[in-house]
């Protein structure tokens, strides 16, 4: 029987990237989306739509349709990004970054425990924006908020889910070439799944609660 895996916003970008890499590696891949794309749809996944991980309902949604199989990874990939300046504050905007970014990978986490078992592993596919030491140009508060409070959860889980035998990374993909950012970046999506893969292949129980670049890089909270 195949591992499964399960990404979220997993329709296109970074998400849709990892479909395509663990579908290479043999694995079951299940991709949950709010709306899955054309691309999505032509690949050979299980596909759960529907699902907004910022909406308490739509997540257990998701742990139903789970319920009894178990997730050798998680990787909690949804997210958002809203530019703000200090000077154009949108709090309704720093919220939303919370829900998304912080908050739903930790409703994820909550909702499928039980399909967590020794030996399964998490990815928190954050952002080095939400590294304190790392900030050299200020800006994009709700998005540099909503990652460093994300850094601070999945650092608490490594601890908590440790006895458990479930390791947790918190991985930082690059400056890549996706919608979020205007296609603006300098590694493509393909080669940011590749290396995020990677590390996950390599996370384990002495190693869990890293804060890694996708290269490979520890980087400074």
């Amino acid at each position: 029987m195949s591992k499964q895996v399960l990404i979220t916003g997993a329709n296109r970008g970074i998400g849709l990237a990892l479909c395509q890499v663990y579908l290479k590696k043999g694995y079951h891949v299940v991709a949950a989306c709010r709306q899955p794309s054309d691309e999505l749809v032509k690949l050979k996944v299980e596909i759960i739509e529907g699902i907004d991980v910022s909406v308490p309902d739509s997540v257990e949604s998701l742990a139903g349709f789970l319920h009894g199989k178990k997730i050798d990874i998680l990787i909690n990939n949804a997210g958002i990004l809203r530019s703000q300046r200090l000077d154009d504050l949108n709090f309704d905007h720093v919220i939303e970054q919370f829900e998304v970014n912080a908050v739903g990978p930790m409703r994820v986490v909550d909702a499928l425990l039980n399909n967590l078992t020794e030996g399964s592993k998490i990815a928190m596919i954050t952002s080095r924006m939400g590294s304190i030491e790392d900030n050299t140009s200020g800006g994009a508060y709700g998005y540099r908020m909503s990652k460093c409070a994300l850094n601070a959860a999945g650092k608490s889980m490594a601890h908590d889910l440790k006895p458990r035998g479930i390791s947790v990374a918190l991985l930082h993909p690059g400056y890549v070439q996706t919608e979020m950012v205007n296609h603006g970046g300098d590694i493509s999506a393909d080669e940011a799944a590749e290396r995020l893969a990677k590390r996950i292949e390599e996370l384990n129980l002495e190693n869990t609660g890293t804060f890694w670049h996708s290269n490979g890089e520890v980087l400074p909270w």
